[in-house]
């Protein structure tokens, strides 16, 4: 946003001050809003987005929301209150300053200012103690600056403020025939050299309704440029790139292309990881053939058992079919019946896998498709469905915690999940308290879930729910029936010499769910 662009945003709120705050709103992480309404003004948002690279001021009358999201905000709720005296740019530079009465009640807060640097990368909002000017102590800044971060120039929370330092140009408001007579020779594009409140995209709309091409001096037509200097500043609007509609349309498309970016990668992440799990659905079904043949031989060596030598390492059978011998290879240390014994465990593991995957299937087929239509609709999606579309994705992420994936249960407790053996005996054994709820699926290899109750007893849903993290997160993922025992931590126990995350436990009770996340 460039120096005219501000001054317009003064320009129409000026007037209609001093005006009455009805206080802070803040949309998202780098907007704070506020409502002012006076006897010439209805009611109408003054909005800040300190979004660098784009930051923006400007009124809008839409109905926002939102609570403070970070502690400046909670700062700047809390202690820029009052009316709004005064508003003020310095020169025609990216810097404004709000002044505020203060207000007496319970507790008195003193008159303040709250000072925005609307510049590019290096944006800041900043509240100032009450004074005059640009100068002053400041009590709470949005950002820091240190001089690791910039040796010219450091903002500190009580520190004193530094403005910009300071520049001599021609302020296009008042430039006159002889001033712009002067500037003929230079080329249209290099005026903003020279005048105040010009950046690169208000430089080419003056190039623009000047008919002129950026690298053409005026020369003899600089009444032309004179008076596109004198329109730019009456209306500072971009009329072609990303500028239209003005501030406002800037500060939506910037927000859009944020989100766009923050959500592209999850989602992509997403559709990666579902076709893997299809592919395991397509892995498991291949390997039906594998359980067929070890089935066939097995029943090959039961049914001749008696003709197998002991120690052999291969035989050769006769195909119930009756299309010839097949050759048999064996384990030298392990009788016919046992290789047999093997080949049908080992079928019925490839067996029990492909039916656990292939009830999946068919959710996982319609979750890719949605998934994927997510990622199609993302560059044409408008700002509200983009806001909507990552707060859905956000609601479907667990917490994180420092130890353990982090979930609540329906009546608020808190749940947490091993992710490895090593979290799983820091939650069993250094977090959990004696009195609180221990889940593990039954005869499965898988996660410890504790349920932080304290000496609670837990209702039925939150067992469930607990049941299905612990179900979800073990080696019968995607099944269904799955037992799951749980008991207070005191009943479970490390055996002497064991490795971390394999315990013993006594007084459990069990309950069957499905192997499926809650919700899901």
């Amino acid at each position: 946003m460039e120096g005219l662009m501000l001054a317009r945003v003064l320009r129409d709120l000026s007037p209609q001050l001093p005006l009455r705050t009805l206080g802070w709103v803040f949309p998202d992480e780098t907007t704070a809003a506020l409502l002012l309404e006076g006897a010439g003004l209805s009611r109408t948002n003054l909005v800040l987005s300190y979004r660098p690279p784009q930051p923006v001021v400007f009124l809008s009358r839409e109905r926002l929301r939102g609570d403070p999201r970070s502690p400046f905000q909670r700062f700047l709720a809390n202690r820029v209150r009052g009316d709004l005296l005064a508003a003020e740019q310095l020169k025609l530079d990216r810097v404004i300053a709000l002044h505020f009465s203060g207000e007496t009640g319970f507790v008195d807060q003193a008159p303040t200012r709250l000072l925005f640097e609307v510049t590019g990368r290096n944006a800041n909002l900043l509240v100032l103690d009450a004074g005059e000017g640009f100068s002053g102590r400041v009590v709470m800044a949005a950002r820091e600056i240190t001089g690791s971060r910039n040796r010219f120039r450091t903002i500190r929370t009580g520190g004193p403020y530094t403005p910009p330092p300071p520049y001599e140009k021609l302020d296009p408001r008042t430039l006159s025939a002889d001033q712009a007579r002067e500037l003929a020779a230079l080329p249209i594009g290099r005026w903003r050299e020279r005048l105040d409140g010009l950046g690169p995209l208000l430089s080419a709309e003056l190039a623009r309704r000047a008919d002129l091409s950026p690298d053409q001096p005026p020369g003899e037509r600089w009444p032309e440029a004179l008076a596109a200097v004198q329109a730019v500043t009456l209306d500072p609007t971009v009329s072609e790139g990303i500028m239209e509609g003005g501030a406002r349309e800037a500060a939506r498309s910037e927000k859009a292309a944020t989100l766009r970016r923050a959500l592209r990668e999850p989602l992509e992440k997403r559709v990666t990881l579902l076709r893997n799990q299809l592919a395991d659905v397509t892995r498991a079904e291949a390997g039906l053939t594998d359980a067929a043949q070890d089935r066939e031989e097995a029943d090959l060596l039961m049914a001749y058992a008696h003709t197998v030598p002991p120690g052999a390492s291969s035989v050769l059978l006769s195909a119930f079919d009756g299309s010839g011998e097949r050759p048999v290879a064996l384990e030298p240390n392990l009788s016919a019946v046992q290789n047999a014994e093997k080949r049908y465990a080992r079928a019925r593991r490839r067996e029990d896998v492909y039916l656990r995957l292939a009830e999946r299937e068919g959710p996982l087929r319609a979750e890719l498709t949605e998934a994927e239509a997510r990622v199609r609709d993302l560059d044409l999606a408008p700002l509200e469905q983009l806001s909507a579309l990552a707060a859905q994705v956000q609601s479907e992420k667990p917490e994180k915690s420092t130890y353990g994936t982090r979930f609540v249960t329906p009546s608020g407790l808190e749940a947490i999940v091993g992710r490895n053996n090593k979290e799983n005996a820091t939650l069993t054994h250094r977090i959990g308290r004696s009195m609180d709820w221990w889940f593990h699926a039954q005869g499965y290899p898988g996660s410890h879930v504790l349920v932080r109750s304290g000496a609670r007893e837990l209702d039925l849903p939150d067992i469930l729910f607990a049941a299905r993290l612990a179900a979800a997160n073990s080696k019968a993922r995607g099944s269904s029936n799955v037992p799951v025992d749980y008991t207070r931590i005191k009943y479970v126990w490390k055996p002497r010499g064991a490795p971390a995350g394999q315990v013993h436990y006594t007084d459990q009770k069990t309950v069957f769910v499905d192997g499926t996340l809650p919700g899901s």
